[in-house]
């Protein structure tokens, strides 16, 4: 089976399976932003294994990270300072398949805005540039992507992500492995299982930030924008987070936030990450 069709199975089967479990789900016929404004809530779909973004606290068991605050922050804006926010932990496969079958109301989840996605959901605009970067030991040969074509090189990435088909089209000759999430795909690096991890810069700081044998190298090779999504049709709900996210830019509270996860990062550019 080629790579191309398996990545098309990987995206298109948790859709499949929406349709099987939920005969159809009819809630893009259902105004979320109406339903939300009544109970002063907006269920959000988040993730809890990215470092930076969303990242679960053993301790408290509640997820942290710029992700969890921009969700607190815009839905204060949309609903006002006593509104409420409900968070379900996602991954790569099921925040769609949640978002389409009305489980959540939208998602923050360092999820990059593809054309593909596009098909499916709707996004705001970006909340955070990224760009995909390179993790490696310190004092690896690997400085950049061009190096990742030389021979036997084995790059490590999690299923189901746009950095697997970003690689293959960057350097094509390097070897691919793929992990269910990022925990696993960085144990694999430890353990000289590849050469080096690829991903996002922000999710790649984060790694190398709580690990110091490690570097991100050669900048970004991609632009890999963030974007809020909303399952399609909830126009009012889009407009309503662009509005937000927009204000909360122009009143500082994006630079803070922004400050208090990446600002001791090394190479990080508020700017670059806020697009300007």
């Amino acid at each position: 089976m080629g790579k191309k069709l398996r990545r098309s199975l990987l995206f298109l089967l948790p859709l499949l399976i929406i349709f099987f479990l939920s005969g159809c789900s009819n809630t893009q016929e259902k105004n979320i932003y109406q339903a939300d404004k009544k109970t002063k809530t907006i269920t959000w779909g988040i993730k809890s294994d990215t470092r930076l973004f969303g990242l679960m606290n053993i301790k408290t068991g509640q997820s942290e990270g710029f992700d969890i605050d921009m969700a607190k922050a815009l839905t204060k804006k949309i609903y006002g300072k006593n509104a409420k926010v409900k968070f379900v932990t996602t991954t790569i496969t099921t925040k769609i398949p949640l978002l389409k079958n009305g489980n959540i109301d939208a998602v923050i989840a360092a999820m990059t805005i593809t054309p593909e996605r596009k098909e499916y959901v709707d996004f705001s605009t970006p909340y955070f540039n990224a760009g995909q970067s390179l993790l490696v030991k310190k004092g690896s040969s690997i400085t950049s992507i061009k190096d990742l074509n030389k021979k036997n090189i084995t790059v490590l990435a999690v299923k189901g992500s746009t950095a697997v088909a970003n690689i293959e089209k960057y350097a094509p000759k390097a070897k691919v492995l793929e992990y269910d999430d990022y925990g696993q795909a960085f144990t694999a690096l430890k353990s000289g299982q590849g050469d080096a991890m690829t991903t996002d810069n922000g999710i790649l700081y984060g790694i190398a930030k709580e690990n110091k044998g490690y570097a991100v190298v050669g900048g970004t090779f991609t632009n890999e924008p963030y974007g809020i999504a909303v399952n399609k049709g909830q126009k009012q709900l889009l407009h309503a987070i662009n509005k937000a996210l927009a204000e909360l830019k122009e009143d500082g509270t994006y630079a803070r936030l922004a400050n208090k996860w990446f600002g001791d990062v090394a190479g990080f550019n508020l700017k670059e990450a806020e697009g300007q």
